[in-house]
């Protein structure tokens, strides 16, 4: 036990950059591979209970950074299972809500800035690493589509997508560049290892890419830089998306010199949930290696799906495992 804390206290610096589910599932793995970890999260989230808070507190969605330590968390199963309560049916505006956001509420209430507010809560719940908001700001997410029309608000983006029946172009903050979280850049400046995603491209990835300065300190970064690709197209954001097209768009609201590897799964997914993806519109996401390549980017494929999940969705432990083996291959290399 103690050989394995002390390997993982030498861990590489590794910065992970998004949102949502899949950036949350990421962390679980590599927390057991690094404590010099640290998660920057975007706050463009503006439904559910994090949308209430946000509207009733003028305060940034907590929800994203909630799902974070929660990964992350290393404190009693009771505050565990606190940070995950949600209020049931008849609690009136309290219905769904979930208690961690409440206590994130409370903190950003207390303390001057939000970043605060998750520095110590993170405290309390004694997280591996770090976790930041990538900006203090109150930002909005904008998508413009293909046929010119455009919609504000993120949890609005799926419906109007569906009923306008054609892809998303570019998506945006409002304010537009708000800065960035003065520790998040100096993360990423630091950093020995990058990631982007996986998760929903345009509103848990791209969102950070937009805050000033992210998207240039990512592209100046020495550190390895790797894009991981969902399993599966999104229903109501990027239907019928290759791989490809998925680091196409990540270029496109960044810059050249983001990422250098792209990580997509090789595993077959089962036939059952093939299934029942086609009825929401989803299927696996096509990886189309020349077209990733002509865009500069290397192309690694690994099994990384899990093999137990009723979701087609990255396995925790095959996930990390895969990105430290990709890491260690190429670091003695690199000059940091």
């Amino acid at each position: 036990m103690r050989q394995s804390m002390r390997a993982a206290d030498n861990g590489p610096r590794i910065v992970a950059i998004g949102g949502g589910t899949g950036l949350s599932t990421m962390l679980r793995g590599l927390k057991l591979h690094t404590r010099n970890l640290t998660a920057i999260v975007t706050v463009a989230d503006d439904g559910g209970g994090s949308g209430v808070l946000r509207e009733d507190l003028g305060m940034p969605p907590p929800g994203d950074i909630r799902h974070c330590m929660e990964a992350l968390a290393n404190a009693e199963p009771v505050m565990e299972q606190l940070l995950s309560y949600r209020f049931p049916e008849g609690s009136g505006r309290l219905t769904g809500q979930s208690f961690g956001n409440l206590i994130l509420a409370a903190l950003n209430g207390i303390y001057p800035s939000f970043d605060q507010a998750v520095a110590r809560m993170s405290e309390v719940l004694a997280i591996t690493g770090r976790i930041l908001p990538v900006t203090n700001e109150d930002v909005q997410l904008e998508a413009t589509f293909e046929n010119g029309t455009s919609v504000v608000g993120e949890s609005k983006i799926f419906r109007f997508k569906k009923e306008q029946d054609c892809r998303i172009q570019s998506v945006r903050l409002l304010p537009e560049r708000p800065p960035a979280l003065p520790a998040a850049l100096d993360a990423i400046a630091d950093a020995e290892l990058i990631l982007l995603g996986p998760g929903s491209l345009y509103t848990s990835v791209i969102p950070n890419l937009l805050v000033e300065g992210i998207a240039d300190a990512v592209c100046r970064s020495k550190a390895i830089k790797m894009y991981i690709c969902n399993i599966m197209t999104q229903d109501g954001e990027t239907e019928g998306m290759t791989a490809s097209e998925h680091v196409a768009a990540l270029l496109k609201h960044s810059g050249p010199g983001l990422v250098d590897l792209c990580l997509c799964n090789s595993a077959q997914v089962r036939a059952g949930l093939l299934e029942r993806y086609r009825e929401e519109d989803a299927a696996p996401i096509v990886v189309d290696k020349e077209a990733i390549e002509a865009l500069g980017v290397e192309l690694i494929t690994r099994p990384v799906s899990s093999e137990t999940s009723n979701y087609a969705r990255h396995s925790v432990r095959r996930l990390a495992a895969a990105v430290m083996d990709i890491y260690r291959q190429r670091a003695d290399t690199r000059i940091f």
